[in-house]
């Protein structure tokens, strides 16, 4: 185990655990090197780790009594003062290790932190709204200990760049004896408040649609590039920096693509391995973007040792919570020129295992030419010309063709409205019946 000091940063110490029989997409311990830089985000400095395999968590401590033991001996000798669990703990093992390592440690699990670096850097009021509602839910089954040292913040004034401490910027609380009815209410009140939020991307998702311009999201493991990527296609100014969750609120850019045409594209949240399902939930409104593309961008830190293992966490977070199964998704290998000068040898073994993807450097601009080429051509692949005669009965349907699709011309018919125009290929099988071949 190595350690180290640094005046002026919470301390802090990393517990990772590895169940037999249960293997995570990470190895243990390049999971909990993730966790040291969601830390270091989250101004924590990581002073020391360590980890342990078992049959499974123990019911009370999450970890084994000696390890416990072994944990708290390094909390004192090193003067930690918050303890972070790689995973969600339940509210019993909060309670049990808040009293094992006493009132002047702080335990925080890995939902905590992201919850946490989320709330920083939520900087609109959809993003504030969403973080608030996600720690809400955590906390009510959590209101013990950590309600006391909420009550040393004013009203969330930490989520604005106020002192609080990790873990607790976002809906700080001012009385102890707040109790799961108030919380219940607020909870309630902030998805009532979502629900107009979500109300109100859906009325300007419907306004771009007529306008038939095609929308490309950019999906893909945190810090691999996204943004980078945006500012270089828009020559924008889209806040980049090397750590994880840089980008928190959807921005969207107009790029003209080869042809002279425009396309929409629009940068998300990045995605992490055991990303809280809380948050994605709490997320709806703002994930629910990448639902509604024309094509998704997946962007893969090509340097990145585990660039595998990221492409999978994002594919099961697209399909397990997004239910995201049949859009279009172009691969996109980022940092290609890291990838070149410190792993050369992993270029060909990417490119025969992922032969229609894109390899690019956001950053020096290599490969965008490229880039930009196949997403015409693969916007192209998913028109499809069709003209379509709908009984008048079907009034929905007909809407949902302008809403949908582009319409060249309109025409009525004795019982039936005609269109002709373009449809995505998702959308065709409700209109296969009216088709006129």
């Amino acid at each position: 185990m190595t350690h180290n000091t640094q005046d002026g940063l919470p301390q802090g110490f990393l517990v990772g655990l590895e169940v037999r029989g249960a293997p995570g997409l990470l190895d243990v311990e390049d999971s909990l090197a993730e966790l040291g830089l969601l830390a270091d985000t989250a101004g924590i400095h990581v002073v020391g780790q360590t980890w342990q395999r078992v049959k499974h968590p123990d019911s009370a401590t999450f970890i084994g009594s000696g390890k416990l033991e072994e944990v708290a001996r390094w909390v004192e000798e090193l003067g930690v003062s918050v303890v972070i669990f790689d995973d969600e703990l339940s509210p019993r093992h909060q309670r049990e290790l808040e009293k094992a390592f006493g009132d002047d440690v702080h335990v925080l699990d890995r939902t905590a932190l992201i919850l946490d670096i989320f709330a920083r850097h939520a900087h609109t009021r959809e993003g504030s709204l969403q973080v608030t509602l996600a720690q809400y839910e955590y906390r009510l089954p959590r209101l013990t200990r950590q309600w006391t040292h909420l009550a040393r913040q004013a009203g969330g004034a930490s989520a604005r760049g106020g002192t609080g401490g990790v873990g607790l910027r976002g809906p700080g609380e001012t009385q102890l004896e707040t109790d799961r009815r108030e919380i219940g209410r607020r909870i309630t009140q902030l998805k009532a408040e979502l629900e107009n939020v979500r109300a109100h991307r859906e009325r300007y998702r419907t306004q771009r649609r007529r306008t038939g311009i095609p929308v490309l999201t950019l999906v893909g493991y945190t810090n691999a590039g996204k943004s980078t990527l945006l500012n270089r296609l828009s020559d924008s100014d889209v806040y980049v920096a090397d750590q994880l969750f840089a980008t928190l609120d959807p921005t969207t850019r107009r790029v003209a693509l080869p042809s002279g045409r425009e396309a929409l594209f629009t940068d998300t949240v990045g995605f992490i391995q055991k990303l809280p399902h809380g948050l994605v939930a709490a997320f709806r409104a703002t994930l629910e973007e990448i639902a509604e593309a024309t094509l998704l961008l997946h962007v893969v830190d090509a340097s990145h040792p585990n660039a595998i293992q990221h492409v999978e966490s994002v594919e099961r977070t697209l399909v397990d919570d997004l239910g995201i199964t049949d859009l279009p998704i172009l691969m996109v290998f980022n940092k290609l020129d890291q990838l070149l000068e410190d792993d050369p040898e992993v270029l060909p073994y990417l490119k025969g295992r992922f032969p229609d993807a894109q390899f690019i450097s956001a950053l020096t601009g290599s490969g965008l030419d490229e880039l930009l080429t196949s997403v015409e051509e693969l916007l192209a692949d998913q028109q499809v010309r069709v003209v379509v005669r709908i009984p008048y009965a079907e009034g929905a349907l007909i809407a949902r063709f302008f809403e949908l699709g582009t319409v060249e011309k309109q025409a009525h018919g004795d019982h039936y409205t005609e269109l002709t125009g373009a449809l995505e290929a998702r959308y065709l099988a409700d209109y296969e019946p009216y088709r006129v071949k």
